[in-house]
């Protein structure tokens, strides 16, 4: 699992390795927990990469019901059939239009319906942001692998979907559905784990870029900001740094390039305040 992980330049430590791992052999969802940007979903798309098997996103928000993660029906393609029965002079019943023909598979039965043989990947990102029903439902499909659809029948999966779930914990999840799952909390990488996650992902970067970034992203951290830069904000500032040539961060160039680290005004501001030179101090040659 770790060289497989390596191969496709996503750095895991030895807590998430066994717990990817656990999940595919037992198998059980994976609850992932972390603050925004630590790698949750990427380990999703990394997982769905090496089993060869789609990877199917659901994403959750407030409001989000069962209809919307199951299926819908296709009305303007069943009015299309009424309409096309009656120029035809034929009879279409419900039978005929509460068929799979008419039928919309959204996230949660496309990652039951799919035929394989490769798992699909279900991923269920931002659990905490939906609500309690929600939750219940989710409760159900995880232990049976199943979902009931009143005018087809249960569908069952004939090769279950590997299920992960990301929270980045703006609310406690109720215990029912932490029980049906392993659970993991993907902390932020130390430095020179992130040093090298941002050397793989972003091909080229020298090594005393990445260190510069890295101590000046760790500083960034230590402030009581709105929204701390996780490592796709780290990816994304030395993507953007690249793309300008730059392989010595200075003060200036840092400062112009806040905008790909700092997605908050305040927060920029709060860095504007301590001078050109605070961000770039703590750079080591």
């Amino acid at each position: 699992m770790r060289a497989a992980l390596d191969a496709l330049g996503y750095l895991a430590d030895d807590g998430l390795v066994t717990a990817l791992f656990l999940a595919l052999r037992l198998p059980q969802p994976l609850l992932l927990e972390g603050e925004a940007g630590v790698g949750k979903t990427e380990a999703a798309k990394s997982v769905a990469a090496i089993l060869g098997g789609p990877l199917i996103r659901l994403q959750c928000y407030d409001g989000l019901d069962a209809a919307e993660a199951l299926y819908e029906w296709n009305h303007p393609r069943q009015l299309l059939g009424i309409r096309l029965a009656e120029a035809r002079h034929e009879q279409i019943g419900e039978d005929d239009l509460f068929s799979e023909a008419y039928l919309l598979r959204r996230p949660v039965l496309a990652a039951l319906s799919h035929p394989g043989p490769a798992p699909a990947v279900l991923l269920i990102d931002e659990i905490d942001r939906a609500d309690d029903d929600f939750e219940a439902f989710l409760l159900e499909v995880l232990a049976e692998a199943a979902v009931t659809i009143p005018e087809l029948g249960t569908v069952r999966a004939t090769v279950p979907p590997v299920v992960l779930l990301t929270s980045n914990r703006t609310r406690d999840l109720h215990d029912a559905l932490k029980r049906r799952c392993l659970y993991h909390w993907i902390d932020y990488p130390e430095t020179e784990r992130l040093i090298e996650i941002v050397r793989r992902r972003v091909p080229g970067t020298s090594r005393e870029l990445a260190v510069a970034v890295a101590a000046a992203v760790g500083r960034l951290r230590a402030l009581e900001l709105q929204k701390p830069p996780g490592i796709a904000e780290t990816i994304d500032w030395i993507s953007a740094l690249r793309l300008l040539g730059v392989d010595v961060l200075d003060a200036q160039i840092a400062g112009s390039t806040l905008g790909s680290l700092l997605k908050y005004r305040e927060d920029q501001q709060s860095v504007r305040e301590r001078g050109p030179d605070w961000l770039v101090a703590g750079r080591r040659p």
